[in-house]
C-alpha cells in the first residue's frame, strides 16, 4: 500500500494537525500518511488527534531536523 507524504515543516500549532486531518479525509481506511513536522507541539498534538479521531499512530521518528509521524487512517 502506498504511503502518502505531507510536509508540515515550518508550520506551527495547530496547522500541522489541521493539514493532516484534511489529507486523511481524502484517503481510504487503512491508507497511511507520513507527515514531517518541526513544530514542538506536534509531539503532543498528533498522538492526541489520532486517538480522538480513530486513526493509528504507527510510528514516530526523528529524521534530520524534523519528526516524522506515520499515521494509518481509521474507519
Amino acid at each position: 500500500m502506498k504511503t502518502h507524504e505531507l510536509d508540515a515543516t515550518g508550520l506551527l500549532c495547530p496547522l500541522p494537525v489541521l493539514k493532516l486531518r484534511k489529507r486523511l479525509a481524502g484517503l481510504a481506511p487503512g491508507e497511511q500518511i507520513a507527515m514531517r513536522a518541526d513544530d514542538p507541539a506536534a509531539i503532543i498534538d498528533v498522538p492526541h488527534f489520532c486517538a480522538e479521531a480513530g486513526h493509528t499512530l504507527v510510528e514516530t521518528r526523528e529524521e534530520e531536523d524534523a519528526q516524522v509521524y506515520l499515521v494509518r487512517k481509521g474507519n
